[in-house]
């Protein structure tokens, strides 16, 4: 009877159904990129099934294996976006924010069956979360003062965002290459002028950080390989009319010479469009469409570079590193602002031709060139690198560092518990299920490595009581250790966003009591 109003073929769950339903989905979620989290964390292969594309990749990345995953449930989504945001806020912990909020459902779910209603758990858990979020800061640490110190911050968290990743291998490596790479920068934050640039062959160990800017291009025939203090057009520009389409229209006619003449109009406006680009005084024009035969061997004869079909991201990335602005129009040389850069030249990267801009206008400018067995590979390393990029570039603008390894959850619990014995009612039942929830992220870390997780956390437990509060897991020992002596430290920023995105959507989530589903839009005449 209470659905008699709504229109047909309108699904709607209540109460214990939905909030149920959004349980299972949520946790589900979480699940599923659960056994990718921490330094031994296994990788998952994706399988794209559409007829024209089955390509697969393997990762540990959460946030790419939750937004290649086709989800109904709409809690299941939450968990995805909140992933995405995390991903495009901090670059690092779409899993740990997932797997959080899963188990703060978990325990919710507890929680209810014992009959507290869920805005009284809502109200514990914000308690637990300020608590959480205080132990968080006063936990914090910032060397942004003393350079030598703050690198070396910058490199551990790099070490220990690539530990969980492929990298783990190099981290060392790895770790200085994007440390470089960011304290290129200068706190800009910009990572448009980090390059990254695939090439399959050689091992991981031969990736190198190159200071300029390369492109994966080639120069025109029968232009200069090497130009020095280069003056650039970017253009985005059709540079095919040479070529009149004549035999693909119907023309009429009266003799063969007319055809002649009107492809010869057409170079003509070429030659026209041509001199305009010359007479801007540049030795190097790079376009983002095709340059044609004709056009080519005009600028080959004026000694002028052509780098043709430069793609969208590279023309816009150029423009940033050179300090040019892309034109389409070619009427006002005296508004157009040019490219500089000391030298353009052709390198051998392997067996490919590439082109190295050195010596760019904005002195921030590097391409990190990645070599690797094969191209599954380089994508995960390439995103690996992302991440660390990502949150360095994060941490340079918020510069407090915190303990990683589990040791800041075990940290924020202890402080919920000790918050909670004084808070009167239900709520304090929340807050102890925060704590334990909290407690969960350094069990699942340790679970993931084979160990026993049950024996390393109240190891922990016990130390953080002892006030030895720097100790956390130390993964490749199968122990607790200082971390600090261990080099383990992750970003403040990143744990924070972790804390308040999970809580908050797990919030979002325990307030459900209705899913509606609307009816499908009926067809005409069906």
């Amino acid at each position: 009877m209470e659905q008699a109003y709504m229109e047909q073929g309108t699904q709607m769950d209540k109460g214990d159904n939905a909030r149920m339903s959004s349980f299972v989905g949520a946790i589900a979620i979480a699940d599923l990129v659960k056994t990718t989290l921490g330094p031994k964390g296994m990788d998952k292969i994706l399988q794209r099934v559409s007829q024209q594309d089955q390509s697969i990749s393997v990762t540990n990345d959460g946030a790419t294996i939750l937004k290649a995953v086709n989800i109904d449930n709409p809690a299941a989504k939450v968990l995805v976006d909140i992933a995405k945001v995390q991903d495009d806020e901090v670059g690092d912990g779409t899993t740990s924010v997932a797997v959080f909020c899963g188990e703060l459902l978990r325990e919710a779910e507890k929680l209810i069956a014992q009959r507290i209603h869920p805005q009284t758990i809502c109200k514990g858990w914000r308690l637990a979360r300020d608590a959480a979020r205080k132990a968080l800061e006063e936990h914090a640490r910032d060397n942004a003062a003393n350079e030598e110190k703050f690198r070396d911050d910058l490199f551990n968290i790099a070490r220990t965002t690539l530990s969980s990743k492929l990298l783990t291998h190099d981290k060392d490596y790895f770790s200085n290459l994007a440390v470089d790479a960011v304290m290129r920068l200068k706190k800009s934050g910009n990572l448009d002028y980090i390059q990254i640039i695939k090439k399959a062959g050689g091992q991981l160990r031969d990736s190198y950080l190159e200071s300029g800017f390369i492109m994966d291009k080639k120069i025109g025939i029968g232009q200069p390989k090497r130009i020095e203090n280069a003056r650039i057009l970017i253009a985005n520009t059709s540079m095919d009319t040479d070529k009149i389409k004549i035999y693909g229209s119907r023309v009429r006619v009266d003799a063969m010479s007319k055809v002649a003449e009107i492809e010869e109009a057409e170079k003509d406006k070429m030659r026209g469009k041509c001199k305009k680009i010359i007479d801007h005084g540049i030795n190097v024009f790079v376009n983002r469409q095709l340059i044609y035969n004709f056009p080519e061997q005009i600028f080959a004869e004026a000694g002028i570079m052509s780098i043709e079909h430069a793609d969208f991201d590279g023309v816009e990335h150029l423009a940033a590193v050179t300090g040019g602005e892309v034109a389409s129009t070619f009427d006002h040389p005296e508004l157009v602002d040019l490219g500089k850069c000391d030298l353009i030249e052709e390198v051998m990267i392997g067996e490919d031709k590439v082109i190295r801009f050195s010596g760019c206008a904005s002195g921030e400018a590097c391409t990190i060139v990645l070599r690797g067995a094969s191209n599954h590979l380089l994508d995960e390393a390439e995103r690996s690198l992302h991440d660390a990029l990502c949150v360095l570039t994060q941490t340079v603008k918020e510069t407090r560092t915190i303990c990683g390894g589990g040791c800041t959850e075990v940290l924020m619990a202890q402080a919920v518990d000790n918050e909670a014995p004084s808070i009167p009612g239900k709520k304090a039942l929340a807050m102890e299920a925060f704590a334990r929830a909290l407690r969960q992220m350094p069990t699942i870390v340790a679970d993931n490595g084979g160990y026993d997780s049950a024996e390393l956390v109240t190891q922990l437990r016990a130390a953080h009581a002892a006030g030895n509060d720097s100790y956390g897991l130390d993964m490749y020992n199968g122990k607790i250790g200082c971390m600090d002596e261990l080099g383990v430290r992750e970003s403040f920023k990143s744990k924070l966003q972790v804390l308040l995105s999970a809580s908050e959507a797990a919030e979002m989530i325990l307030r459900v009591d209705d899913i509606i589903k609307c009816a499908p839009r009926q067809r005409e005449g069906h």
